[in-house]
């Protein structure tokens, strides 16, 4: 693997702070000044954001590439970022961005138009030249895009099939970063191993199962990040995370199991919290087996003590879930919904009518990964739930990326109910990929159960297209209470995420997107 070339001060300092970090542990540990390291809860896939799908990646490429527009600080509100300025056509299907001048690569190549088409057209057209460098699973975001024009070097212009409400802030998302064509024509199939983007710190190192090694960016058109070095390590056991982190090996920790909170209180750390769009929810099997019936996924919902699930299991940290729309987006949220109650009697009379008592069930659990929580814990709790309602619960668990290619390509012929987390971007975002008739597996969604219903095709379309967000609103709350109806999947938590750092780290702040943005960050 070619590697960007370090600076000397850099190269040392991440060396010495990847060795460090992967000693055995030593009683408070001093990482290198100005070289953080980042305990994340799984390896990347790969990094290429047109290519992966899980927020655990999406950490590391916030920081390697840039969009043509980003979140607002501590929001999900768009704010210019490669493009300085956009038009939108009255009718809302043409968007013209101006793009900044001046900006290069971290391969030296030219941020321009072209390499905003090159970007698009790769995971749009099927005959482009690098498509096969895909598959690009959320491309999904940009399906409305008809086509992409270079006006001029510093001009393009995207023209939509119909009106997108949810274009702008896609744009935003990860999906949406752009990566140098050079590097891509370079690389091909393996440049998720060799990225290079615009972004605040340049790749530098990949060690498969160790670390990944970036550097900070001298030339960033945003200016440069005050660390030198940011090393990501994939460290899968939570409590292993947690001992590095109280160890010193670490100095910034992702996703605190709960019953670890109470560990890092005092001056020694920070423990940081931020609410954010995300669902926690089981997957049912709505093709073939139990799951088939609606009856056996409302019992699902009723025999899951969901209370005990986020008070006991994830120590408060969480609310329980009503439906498939996480409370954050409040513009868009049913509050009418009440969750399912904990009745395990109405689950068994549920079982009975559908003459499912006994049924024996596969459970797809995964260790670890993006949103996760506590999976396994939760997991063994909601088999314990389930077979005290008369049904057999056999659990196969998995490593995360592991997990994630058992469960996306779609749960027939293997399993009948999987656990899964979003955080996502946009009311449109999850139910629109899990959960529409189209999104199947088969046609390249998430819709892993299967679960088909015309109306909420129906109303995922309109909502979509409907450029008043009242309209929007009223279109999602109607879809909510349906598919809470239909029971598709188990719905259980919404989070809070979080995040601890040393004393020795400042300007850290976690965001409603859960991305990790460290190029303002500092480490004494």
């Amino acid at each position: 693997m070619k590697l960007l070339k370090l600076s000397r001060r850099a190269m040392l300092a991440a060396g010495a702070a990847t060795a460090l970090a992967l000693s055995p542990l030593s009683a408070q540990a001093q990482t290198p000044e100005d070289v953080l390291i980042v305990g994340q809860i799984a390896e990347p896939k790969a990094l290429d954001p047109a290519a992966v799908t899980a927020v655990n990646d999406f950490r590391i490429l916030m920081n390697v590439y840039d969009g043509l527009v980003r979140y607002k600080d501590g929001t999900l509100e768009v704010e210019p970022s490669l493009a300085t300025s956009w038009d939108i056509s009255e009718d809302g299907t043409v968007y013209t961005f101006s793009l900044r001048d001046g900006v290069t690569f971290h391969d030296g190549s030219a941020f321009n138009a072209d390499a905003v088409k090159f970007n698009f057209d790769r995971m749009l057209d099927e005959n482009h030249p690098f498509h096969n460098t895909g598959p690009f699973p959320l491309s999904f975001f940009f399906s409305a895009v008809e086509n992409v024009e270079v006006v001029d070097d510093l001009t393009v212009r995207f023209t939509l099939n119909a009106p997108y409400a949810p274009f702008l802030s896609n744009l935003a998302y990860p999906t949406g970063l752009i990566v140098s064509p050079a590097a891509v024509e370079q690389h091909g199939a393996e440049f998720g191993r060799n990225p290079s983007g615009t972004g605040a710190f340049k790749f530098a190192e990949w060690r498969s199962n160790e670390a990944v090694v970036i550097e900070a960016n001298a030339d960033y058109w945003d200016g440069a990040p005050e660390l030198q070095a940011v090393v990501f390590r994939p460290i899968t056991d939570a409590n292993t995370r947690t001992a590095e982190m109280l160890a010193g090996g670490i100095d910034l920790m992702v996703e605190v199991p709960p019953v670890a909170l109470s560990e890092f209180q005092g001056e020694t750390y920070t423990v940081h919290e931020q609410a954010g769009p995300h669902v926690w929810f089981l997957i049912l099997n709505a093709k073939e087996g139990p799951f088939a019936d609606v009856r056996v996924r409302q019992a699902a919902n009723y025999a899951i003590n969901k209370e005990a699930i986020v008070n006991d299991v994830l120590e408060g940290t969480a609310a329980v879930a009503a439906g498939p729309t996480p409370p954050a987006f409040a513009w868009a949220y049913n509050e009418s919904l009440e969750p399912y109650p904990y009745d395990p009697d109405k689950a068994r009379e549920l079982l009975a009518e559908a003459g499912a008592e006994g049924a024996e069930l596969t459970f797809y659990v995964t260790e670890g990964g993006s949103g996760m929580l506590d999976p396994v814990a939760m997991g063994t709790a909601i088999q314990a739930d389930l077979q005290a309602v008369g049904l057999t619960v056999n659990i196969e668990t998995y490593e995360w990326n592991t997990f994630l290619g058992e469960v996306n390509p779609g749960l027939e012929g293997k399993a009948d109910m999987a656990e899964m987390a979003w955080m996502t971007n946009d009311p449109d975002t999850l139910p629109f990929l899990a959960l529409r008739t189209a999104a199947w597996p088969d046609q390249g969604g998430f819709n892993s159960g299967y679960y088909s219903n015309p109306k909420v095709d129906e109303l995922l379309e309109a909502a979509r297209v409907a450029t008043d967000q009242a309209e929007r609103a009223r279109l999602y709350q109607e879809m909510q209470v349906i598919v809470q109806e239909d029971a598709p999947w188990v719905f259980v938590a919404n989070w809070k995420q979080n995040a601890v750092t040393s004393d020795r780290v400042e300007n850290f702040s976690l965001q409603p997107s859960f991305f990790l943005l460290l190029d303002d960050v500092t480490k004494n």
